[in-house]
């Protein structure tokens, strides 16, 4: 003898009737923690931080690197010839 049974029911449903656990507040939970630590990294990825992060021991600060990057990328431009009209 077989028997066949169709329960048409959602997940929900489901868990509560084979009396399982609720998991939605553990997943949510997990979810806005691994948000958080990816928006902490992120701002890990800043040019700034990156330097401190490669450079712990150099006696350079951080506005001494901005200028020698900015005369770094300024001095080609300004040695390459005008051309006139």
């Amino acid at each position: 003898m077989k028997f066949t049974i169709e329960i048409d029911c959602t997940p929900e449903e489901a868990r509560h009737f084979f009396g399982l656990p609720e998991v939605k507040p553990i997943q949510d939970a997990a979810m806005a923690k691994m948000g958080q630590q990816m928006s902490d990294a992120v701002l890990n990825l800043t040019p700034e931080a990156m330097l401190r992060t490669w450079l712990p021991l150099s006696p350079w600060t951080p506005s001494q690197i901005q200028e020698a990057m900015t005369s770094m990328f300024k001095a080609p431009s300004a040695a390459r010839p005008r051309e006139d009209s």
